[in-house]
């Protein structure tokens, strides 16, 4: 996936009320953008770091997109993304365990009032229903986590994916790891008990975990290669 236009660069100052940050732009002037991620974004939101903006449609001008590491590694934070890489990935046959669906239907009603990110439908087998989520967490070199705070509607969602398994369908948590620096996930089990309960009742109950890392640069993020997942 190709970002639409070129990415602007800033200098973080502080990021508020979760779905807000203010920066300041190369030539001195400070702004209030959007940061489209509802998580604790930890080691990815400290001031002084350089950031990556896309220009904005709503009521603020710009759209944080990246955070550049002191090392030089871009790392995707906005969690809408994952979804349309998954899509573009299924639709290209570029996930081997999810490949040959003839179907493929993004949030489809299910559960209880919920919608599950996709679900994948072909007439020799059993529908597929996929969760995606978005992973950017790594605390130790080369390993990537999740979650990065406590998500209960995260848990909810292996509940009814625990669900449609037990009923016959196949159900499957894909895991995306927007940064290229990791080679291995595990659950965040300290962030987030219950999921982590949660996600292991799930695993018993018949649910399949899947985790792939993304290459992500300035011109774009792509899905890359499948990560180990550890307990």
């Amino acid at each position: 996936m190709r970002f639409a236009e070129p990415l602007q660069p800033a200098r973080l100052i502080r990021r508020y009320k979760r779905f807000l940050a203010d920066a300041t732009l190369p030539d001195g002037s400070e702004i209030t953008l959007h940061c489209p991620n509802p998580g604790a974004m930890l080691g990815l939101a400290e001031p002084g770091m350089q950031i990556w903006l896309k220009t904005g449609r709503g009521k603020l001008k710009y759209g944080w997109v990246l955070t550049e590491l002191p090392s030089g590694a871009m790392v995707g934070i906005d969690t809408t993304l994952p979804n349309r890489l998954v899509a573009e990935a299924l639709t290209g046959n570029r996930i081997p365990e999810l490949a040959g669906y003839g179907e493929i239907r993004p949030e489809v009603p299910y559960g209880e009032n919920s919608r599950v990110d996709f679900r994948l439908s072909d007439a020799s087998r059993p529908d597929c229903y996929l969760e995606v989520k978005n992973v950017h967490l790594s605390r130790q070199a080369g390993l990537a986590e999740f979650p990065d705070c406590v998500t209960a509607r995260g848990a909810k969602h292996l509940r009814e994916l625990a669900i449609q398994a037990q009923a016959g369908a196949r159900a499957v948590m894909l895991f995306l790891v927007q940064r290229p620096d990791c080679r291995e996930f595990r659950l965040a089990a300290d962030c987030d008990p219950a999921y982590a309960a949660a996600f292991h009742k799930a695993r018993k109950a018949g649910i399949e975990a899947l985790c792939y890392a993304c290459d992500v640069t300035l011109q774009g993020i792509a899905l890359a290669e499948p990560l180990r997942i550890s307990d």
